[in-house]
């Protein structure tokens, strides 16, 4: 089965933030992408709110719920107390936990599963009460026994942090040992249990080898080169694009 396509409304919100103005409607691009194809939405509502809002995230849902209910709506970000409550009002069927500083651009980094044990087991615990999927953010080249770690704090899964493998797109090589390095990680937490997930960078012409590599992968979560592409081709041949390069068939469509 190949991996699921969450679209990140991020870069969507950030441009509808310029103004004082509804448009473009993150909810309007987020109908698009479902009604293409996308399995799910995600957005990292920020404590600063510099792209999503937090009253973004029950248009969101109702969204979801009311026309394509068979979708999954994935909050990321840093589990403040803040965060919980929000997340817990909107009540995903996927939280992504983030160890971002409040002031980064992106997130560009996991968790280090053995020293933030401790922190995560009941923030993990409470999300898991209230019938969340949780998924940990997760560096590209972690050993086994942090992947214990995480696998102990109860989460579902962790998404695999693919910022540097995006980062070799003018260099083959590296791009290659960078994936290599993604596919241990991947196998090790999978064997423990662990769902992967990926995000970060991942554009068409580097998805497909992720994909290839990763047979188990179950969810990327793409904003940045989505919302790109989507200037050109527009969001819904934008959607199934990606969709055709997780390994899709789309048949005809698009």
């Amino acid at each position: 089965m190949p991996a699921k396509l969450s679209v990140n409304l991020n870069a969507v919100a950030m441009l509808r933030n310029r103004r004082d103005l509804p448009w473009p409607s993150v909810t309007g691009i987020g109908r698009i992408a479902l009604r293409a194809g996308a399995h799910g939405l995600t957005v990292h509502p920020r404590p600063d709110q510099r792209h999503i809002r937090f009253s973004d995230l029950p248009e969101i849902r109702a969204l979801i719920d009311d026309e394509f209910p068979d979708r999954e709506f994935n909050i990321e970000g840093y589990p403040s107390e803040e965060f919980l409550r929000l997340v817990e009002g909107a009540e995903p069927e996927q939280v992504t936990l983030v160890p971002d500083d409040p002031a980064q651009a992106t997130s560009d980094h996991g968790w280090d599963f053995v020293r933030d044990a401790d922190f995560l087991r009941p923030i993990v615990r409470r999300l898991k009460q209230r019938g969340f999927r949780v998924s940990l953010f997760c560096d590209p080249d972690v050993d086994e026994a942090a992947l214990r770690a995480a696998k102990a704090t109860g989460a579902d899964r962790v998404e695999l942090y693919t910022g540097p493998y995006g980062a070799c797109h003018d260099s083959p090589e590296k791009a290659a040992k960078a994936l290599e390095t993604l596919c241990k990680t991947a196998e090790r937490a999978a064997a423990l249990g662990l769902a992967v997930n990926a995000g970060h960078d991942l554009t068409v012409a580097n998805l497909p080898a992720l994909a290839a590599r990763i047979p188990g992968l179950a969810e990327v979560s793409i904003g940045h080169a989505l919302t790109a592409d989507a200037l050109e081709h527009g969001m819904a041949e934008t959607v199934q694009r990606f969709l055709r390069a997780a390994g899709h068939d789309l048949g005809q469509a698009g």
